[in-house]
């Protein structure tokens, strides 16, 4: 293959689908954005369809989608999806067809730690843990320089280890996931109990006094701002984050641990309480190696790109087409 071969990753969550062209060094030079219309499957099928044909050119040689649920590999199916209605969706058949081009589909925090490794913070590491915190939490985990898949291609659900037994009710069905207690579902939550009970918070200036309008992003901006009350919703957040992340150190032992996601664009806010909780309860913490908890380089663009990335290796042939692990 050409050194110029190009690819497309397309990345679709709960509200958006975003497109993009990218080159063999991870430079991106096109791309598409839109809403995911979520409740329809065939209408999200044909927005992400429409999205990958916006930046395509002749140069783009095949295609990766990264979408937010079990995906299970290598057929490239989403079995289930948490916070979406999709099920049983034949994703890779489905592309292909539509596209008439070679397309690779994973669940998206694994395309997102593969950009990272690939492209971003966690370049160069051998074994590396990506945290994506968004609305719930997902992971990606590279091992020896490989896309840990498990036995059936839904390895890293990191955001569904029960970490609070009866705590709040997931999207998954079960109640004390970690993602509820340590991610924007907890930002969320909590900020809309604040304006009922901090009526001097900049959270009900902002909301106008409706809890219902409060978000996880709402949460963090005016924590951002300085207001108290919404800073101590994330500082909160944030400790559970830590510790979640040192019982994945413990199990993994990685070089580097990458926190990405939407939640991470709030910067030392949460990255600072979470190294603080992450060292006092990851094991031997004195007398182990340092593990660096860094932010993503990639932001938003990490599980398009992660995605594109996939694509080159499978026009390359490494992919590996059995469960497990894989690049």
């Amino acid at each position: 293959m050409s050194e110029h071969d190009q690819a497309v990753g397309v990345d679709v969550g709960g509200t958006k689908i975003a497109a993009l062209r990218i080159d063999r060094t991870g430079e991106v030079l096109a791309r598409d954005v839109r809403p995911t219309p979520a409740h329809d499957q065939a209408a999200t099928l044909a927005a992400m369809a429409d999205a990958a044909e916006a930046v395509r050119t002749s140069e783009v040689a095949a295609v990766g989608v990264s979408a937010a649920g079990l995906v299970e590999w290598p057929a490239g199916v989403m079995r289930f999806a948490p916070n979406l209605s999709w099920r049983d969706i034949a994703l890779v058949d489905e592309m292909r067809e539509r596209l008439g081009l070679p397309v690779v589909a994973d669940n998206d925090n694994n395309c997102a730690g593969w950009g990272e490794f690939r492209y971003g913070a966690a370049a160069g590491h051998r074994v590396a843990v990506f945290v994506g915190v968004g609305t719930g939490i997902g992971g990606g985990i590279i091992l020896d320089g490989r896309l840990f898949r498990g036995a059936h291609g839904f390895a890293a659900e990191i955001g569904h280890i029960i970490v609070e037994p009866g705590g709040p009710q997931c999207g998954c069905g079960n109640r004390g996931c970690w993602e509820q207690v340590a991610s924007g579902h907890a930002l969320a939550r909590d900020g809309q109990e604040a304006v009922m009970r901090h009526p001097h918070s900049a959270l009900v200036e902002r909301s106008g006094g409706d809890p219902a309008k409060v978000t996880g992003a709402m949460v963090a901006e005016v924590a951002l701002g300085g207001d108290t009350v919404a800073t101590g919703i994330v500082v909160e957040a944030a400790h559970r984050l830590g510790e979640g992340v040192a019982g994945l150190v413990n199990v993994l032992d990685p070089d580097i641990v990458v926190i990405g996601g939407g939640v991470s664009a709030a910067g030392d806010l949460v990255l600072e309480p979470a190294r603080a909780a992450f060292s006092a309860a990851v094991e031997g913490a004195g007398h182990r190696p340092e593990v660096p908890l860094v932010l993503a380089t990639l932001g938003n663009d990490a599980g398009a790109t992660g995605a594109a990335a996939l694509a080159f290796d499978l026009l390359d042939g490494e992919l590996d087409a059995r469960p497990g692990v894989r690049p």
